[in-house]
């Protein structure tokens, strides 16, 4: 089994920055892809950056230049550092992650239980 353990939301004013992490554990071999999500009240999930294992990253096109994502694969953590907040920022923020598992070396996709970000105006 491989558990993802979001942390650092909050409740921050409009203008402001959050640093999340999400630490990877369990019977990892390795990891591929990892990605952050968001899912506001009323509104599907949706994606909100991914890096691949070598450290590439890729954002929605509406959060380019606000957020950036990386990550730490010796730790197997991943980190979104977000500024500029704005209140529609407002959401549950997911953190997923593409697992190759020991012992079968086979890829599965795990989900954190998320974390709230809320900015206000």
């Amino acid at each position: 089994q491989v558990q993802l353990a979001e942390s650092g939301g909050g409740l921050v004013q409009s203008g402001g920055s959050l640093r999340l992490s999400c630490s990877a554990s369990g019977n990892i071999f390795s990891i591929n892809d990892m990605r952050w999500y968001r899912q506001a009240p009323g509104k599907q999930r949706e994606l909100v950056a991914d890096i691949t294992s070598g450290g590439s990253p890729n954002y929605a096109d509406s959060l380019k230049g606000r957020f950036a994502i990386s990550r730490d694969n010796a730790k197997n953590v991943v980190f979104l550092q977000m500024n500029s907040l704005k209140p529609e920022d407002t959401a549950v923020y997911y953190c997923n992650a593409l697992v190759i598992t020991r012992p079968t070396l086979r890829e599965f996709s795990y989900w954190g239980q998320g974390t709230q970000v809320t900015v206000s105006s």
